[in-house]
């Protein structure tokens, strides 16, 4: 018996020994879920969930229903140096409820939408352009009285938001916009970019809180982010992205005619398998070689046989009162090969977490090859940042094989991992200096993934001195709008690099640009001196490979242009004519797209908020196009919905860009985060009170 009881004895477990043991487990589990979850706290519930769609229901009670799935249909027309573009969004409610879909999603930076139309069976209703103030009301009371409606709205030029209301069970509602822009062509390669998913952005600032009893935080849409004082729309550019094991979703089809108006020698899509017919016709047709997902942009390139290069092209379209061109023409500058100017080159490059993956490596490589290009004439310094900024140098060095050295072994070390604070950046890059002794040229690697794009213009237009700014995009899905705005406000270049294998070809192709610059301080009279508006105003300077591209609108008394500028410091004119060309339908919407961006971007340069919105709005409206301050609304007469029936609303879901590493991404987010950090310090404060029982009770058996 004896025996027996000191055996029991020595398993058993005192129970305040037990429960500190629980407690202490707690308090681990606690700072553990803590630490896991910082920079992801903002994302709604069903972002951990699997990766099928699901929306919030309306019910006290938070419950989640699977959404109607979505597809995408693009039918895309090029007609030499414009493209018009057909956009089809079906949205499938399989479910038993009613439903209101909202899907964000890009369109090509100064894209010019102007036609809605929503199709229900056979009837099709065609939107109207109104104030966004305006057509918001007309979709919420359309929404609440049981119509069918879709309402188009901008949230920066390559962001949109499309809202369906009223999805009827097993009903399938499609909705078509369309829109023009233009083609690009540098170093003789035209190229047409359709982007397919919105990246996630990175959003500084303090996060934004209603004025409410509750003091609640601030969101102005259903994205992940909250808004901030940098980004007040944080919340409507941050849609929720599936979770990294979620199934790939929102198909796409493209189908792409391509009347080049001249032979075309080759034909490449850059990351898509496509089917190419009729070859040898005047018009190529193109399509996906099946069905692909929306996880990157769709680029198409094409060249012309040598013998067919065009040197100028004139498209026009005829108001009652005006003209409207766009004109591209080589200009013929005679640049004599010579040796390349003594330089100062400031190398940025973005290490944050979004820039995981393919990305960093890219960028490393592209850097790395730019810093071997250097002559020891040229002095140089690199910035790399990502929450933070830091130099390498204190100052710029000369190129000689010890910096170079010590600048790749610094390259070659680095990580991506934190935020995307881009300001501190580009305060280091730019210095402000009208001059400098030798040429400054920054050329500045980033996916651009920001929401603060706006402060970042600002920032480079009062910066920006003599320096010239030269982007280099990297990623499957860059952001487009932020790349070409601060190249175009820079007077630099942009590039895009969207795989490794891309790198050393772009960036031996930008090199050459930094070498030679053809042509400088663009401007553009007519000859008789009557007014004259064109875009972009300013123009940016022209490199070796670079045509002139401008949308103008001249009076219909003024047939002639002369545009000057400067070649190797001397003075530099060449006439232009502007009849003649094709005729072509859409170029008035594209030269007021353009003039839009110019009016949006004077805020920087102190023009008063009514005052630019009461411009835009003016233009917006009188060319029918979505803007700022404009959207697109379509509304069906009958009501569908009966008023015993709820309606769910559903947000869509983005696919995480191809390449892209989630838990970098998100963890570069944790100004966004909720108070992460202190449920550390409390789980802290639990294990150290613990402690101190676990002592007390030990003095007590004692």
């Amino acid at each position: 018996m004896g025996n027996k009881e000191n055996r029991e004895q020595k398993v058993s477990i005192d129970p305040g020994n037990m429960l500190f043991i629980l407690y202490i487990a707690f308090a681990l589990a606690f700072v553990f879920l803590a630490l896991v979850t910082d920079g992801y706290a903002v994302i709604t519930p069903d972002e951990v969930r699997r990766g099928e769609l699901l929306f919030k229901g309306t019910g006290q009670v938070e419950e989640y229903t699977p959404a109607p799935h979505l597809s995408q249909e693009a039918s895309i027309y090029i007609s030499g140096m414009t493209a018009r573009t057909k956009l089809k969004q079906q949205f499938k409610n399989d479910t038993n409820e009613w439903q209101e879909a909202i899907y964000v999603f890009p369109l090509p930076t100064d894209s010019a939408v102007d036609v809605l139309r929503m199709q229900i069976g056979e009837r099709i209703i065609v939107g109207e352009i109104k104030e966004k103030e305006e057509a918001k009301k007309v979709y919420a009371r359309a929404k609440s009285q049981g119509k069918k409606a879709s309402l188009l709205s901008q949230e920066r030029p390559n962001i949109f938001t499309m809202a369906v209301a009223n999805i009827g069970p097993g009903e399938e509602i499609t909705v078509e916009i369309e829109f023009d822009q233009v083609v690009s062509l540098t170093d003789g390669i035209f190229s047409l970019r359709f982007p397919m998913v919105v990246a996630p952005r990175y959003i500084p600032g303090v996060p934004l809180v209603n004025k409410d009893e509750k003091a609640t935080l601030q969101f102005s849409g259903n994205g992940w982010s909250v808004d901030t004082d940098q980004v007040p729309d944080a919340s409507r550019i941050t849609p929720l992205v599936r979770t990294p094991q979620g199934k790939l979703q929102n198909p796409v089809r493209i189908y792409l005619e391509l009347a080049a108006g001249f032979n075309v020698a080759d034909i490449t899509s850059l990351y898509h398998g496509i089917i190419i017919e009729g070859k040898e016709d005047p018009v190529q047709r193109i399509r996906f070689n099946g069905e692909v997902l929306a996880d990157r942009d769709f680029v198409l390139e094409w060249v012309a046989e040598k013998q067919q290069q065009p040197t100028a092209a004139l498209f026009t379209e005829t108001s009652t009162d005006a003209y409207y061109h766009l004109l591209m023409f080589t200009p013929h500058t005679e640049v004599k090969e010579q040796a390349a100017p003594a330089r100062e080159m400031i190398f940025v490059l973005d290490t944050s977490g979004s820039m995981a993956g393919p990305s960093i490596e890219q960028a490393k490589k592209a850097l790395v090859l730019a810093i071997l290009q250097l002559s020891e004439k040229d002095r140089f310094n690199i910035i790399e940042f990502n929450s933070e900024a830091s130099m390498l140098f204190e100052s710029p060095k000369k190129a000689d094989k010890r910096h170079v050295g010590e600048a790749i072994a610094f390259v070659r070390r680095l990580q991506a991992d934190g935020g995307t604070e881009m300001l501190p950046a580009l305060d280091l890059a730019l210095d402000g200096k009208q001059t400098h002794e030798r040429i400054r040229q920054v050329v500045f690697l980033t996916d651009g993934s920001v929401g603060n794009e706006r402060e970042l213009f600002k920032m480079i237009e009062t910066r920006l001195g003599d320096s010239r700014l030269f982007t280099v995009g990297i990623g499957s899905a860059p952001n487009s709008f932020f790349m070409s705005r601060a190249a175009t406000i820079g007077r630099g270049s942009f590039t895009f690099i969207g795989k490794v294998s891309e790198v050393e070809k772009k960036m031996m192709l930008l090199f050459n640009k930094l070498e030679h610059p053809a042509l400088t301080n663009i401007a553009i009279t007519t000859k008789d001196g009557a007014a004259l508006e064109y875009y972009p105003n300013p123009i940016p300077d022209l490199y070796m490979g670079e045509p002139l591209l401008v949308s103008v609108k001249t009076p219909k008394t003024s047939p002639t242009l002369e545009i000057t500028g400067f070649v190797n410091g001397k003075p530099w004119k060449q006439v232009a004519e502007t009849t003649g060309g094709g005729t072509r339908p859409g170029i008035a919407g594209l030269w007021a797209r353009k003039k839009i961006r110019t009016i949006m971007d004077s805020s920087s340069l102190g023009v008063q908020a009514e005052e630019i919105k009461k411009k835009v709005l003016a233009t917006a409206l009188k060319y029918h196009l979505v803007s700022k301050y404009t959207s697109l609304v379509a509304v069906e007469r009958q009501v569908t919905r009966p008023a015993d029936r709820k309606l769910q609303q559903k947000d869509l879901k983005t696919n995480m860009p191809a390449g892209w590493v989630a838990n970098k991404v998100f963890a570069g987010r944790a100004r966004t985060a909720t108070a992460s950090g202190v449920q550390v310090i409390c789980g802290l404060l639990l294990i150290l009170a613990g402690l101190l029982f676990l002592r007390s009770r030990k003095r007590e058996m004692v």
